[in-house]
């Protein structure tokens, strides 16, 4: 399918590995122009090297912590600075926050300015532009919202969700979308080191919890978030997409 992105600027945040490095080649080799955000610049050179090879345009390398308030702005800033607009916004940036006690203040703001604000604010900047243009995507990458263990992470993907919906209604009558991909299990570091680092935490978890009897590939959920940066999916707005082999949503 031709997913009508050949020549819009995208912006993918958390582009580094897993889903959102994923999602930057997916995008760049079905030709849009690429600004992609992380911390690890080595890893960006490595994306914007393999995106060379395949005969992609290299992409605009951005760097900085998205949870600091001020990084979403900047970031912005320097892709409008390159491109003159950005057309496609993949908040990929977040990361699981497991909690050791109940109480820690600073995880809690951490988890939510990761999970929740530095979206909310790149959206609240990059958003209105699209709308000027009639023409624009917001994926919005968000995950499991509710599990046994406490988590930061959860209700601030909650929140991601819930605001999703608002910032779709707002902005669909001038030809922008703003939908949501919440991946399960997708091999990632985070997933299979973190979380999972054993064969056998692994395959214990997925008998218990995936029917689909494997963790997923971060292609398998690119494919997804590029569907939902693409022309054809204009009519496709304020939903969220579980990709995930069937989870059990509340065993995690």
């Amino acid at each position: 399918m031709d997913l009508q992105i050949d020549g819009r600027v995208a912006l993918v945040t958390g582009a580094t590995t897993g889903i959102g490095r994923a999602t930057a080649l997916m995008l760049g080799r079905a030709g849009a122009r690429l600004a992609v955000a992380g911390r690890n610049v080595a890893a960006l050179e490595d994306l914007s090297e393999t995106l060379g090879r395949d005969g992609a345009r290299r992409p605009l390398i951005l760097t900085g912590d998205l949870a600091q308030a001020e990084t979403a702005g900047l970031l912005a800033d320097k892709a409008i600075g390159t491109f003159g607009k950005v057309d496609i916004l993949v908040n990929n940036a977040g990361g699981s926050r497991p909690l050791a006690a109940l109480d820690d203040e600073a995880a809690w703001e951490e988890a939510f300015a990761l999970n929740f604000d530095a979206a909310r604010r790149l959206t609240h900047r990059l958003a209105p532009l699209m709308a000027a243009r009639n023409w624009g995507r917001v994926v919005n990458v968000s995950g499991a919202l509710i599990i046994k263990a406490v988590n930061a992470a959860s209700p601030a993907k909650a929140a991601l969700e819930s605001w999703s919906k608002s910032m779709a209604a707002r902005f669909a009558a001038q030809g922008v979308t703003v939908n949501c991909v919440a991946p399960g299990r997708i091999k990632s570091p985070q997933i299979m080191d973190r979380l999972h680092p054993t064969e056998e935490a692994r395959a214990a978890f997925i008998a218990q919890n995936i029917p689909a009897g494997r963790f997923g590939e971060p292609d398998e959920a690119a494919a997804v978030i590029a569907f939902l940066a693409s022309g054809p999916a204009s009519y496709v707005n304020g939903v969220t997409i579980p990709v995930d082999g069937g989870t059990l949503r509340l065993a995690f």
